[in-house]
């Protein structure tokens, strides 16, 4: 348990305003690789191709330049498939449902995000992902208990960009040094650092000799953070 004045956050904050919390691999466990394997044998390609042709569009979709729809449009006419509608309906509806069917809340994550709100932290869902993240977010419950859901697909930039950090404590009336930011990526947490919001990174399975960035703590769970801030 780390004592108060000594957590995550600057000594000159007691306790912080808000919370800025990413989604997959901080709350949301997610495998993809049911979405990788499904939508190639769906749309008549190899994986590999797929998966080729996805990682070039892959910021442009996060960002939200290409809907789901365009991009595995382009995805089929590289791949030498002809983008039917009928074909990129059934695309853009399963890679929803493989989504939702891929991923499961961290036992933690509710417990955490009830904490935050019952203590009046206001809390940013913030996250780099595509179209149907949302949906996944309602279906979880998530969305009513975040004060705004910043999808990096709806707003136009990505972490680690000054920009998503910024438009999230907009949204939240909050300046960076009154904020804390949970991701489980070095460099997410480094953009956070960089505009002046304390970080915690999330390490839920092996390390893999990743180095946190400067100026994190790093935790393995949850309920760490909630000792760092509640001491």
């Amino acid at each position: 348990m780390v004592p108060a004045g000594t957590g995550p956050y600057p000594d000159h904050v007691a306790r912080p305003e808000a919370c800025l919390v990413d989604v997959y691999d901080t709350i949301v466990s997610c495998d993809f690789t049911t979405l990788r394997t499904g939508l190639p044998a769906l749309a008549g390609v190899t994986a590999a191709a797929w998966d080729d042709e996805y990682s070039r569009i892959g910021l442009a979709l996060s960002t939200g330049r290409l809907s789901k729809w365009q991009g595995f449009e382009q995805i089929l006419q590289a791949c030498g498939v002809e983008p039917r509608p009928d074909l990129l309906r059934e695309l853009v509806d399963k890679d929803q449902e493989l989504l939702l069917a891929s991923a499961r809340l961290y036992d933690d994550a509710i417990p955490f995000l009830e904490k935050l709100s019952s203590r009046g932290i206001k809390i940013a869902i913030v996250s780099n992902c595509s179209e149907h993240t949302r949906r996944l977010l309602t279906e979880f419950g998530v969305d009513a208990l975040a004060d705004t859901l910043v999808l990096s697909c709806e707003v136009g930039s990505a972490k680690p960009s000054a920009e998503i950090f910024q438009h999230a404590l907009d949204q939240l009336g909050v300046r960076a040094d009154a904020a804390l930011f949970v991701d489980d990526q070095a460099a997410y947490c480094a953009g956070g650092v960089a505009l002046g919001i304390s970080a915690v990174q999330i390490v839920r399975g092996e390390i893999d000799g990743k180095v946190p960035a400067a100026g994190t703590t790093v935790v393995r769970s949850l309920p760490e953070v909630e000792a760092m801030l509640w001491a």
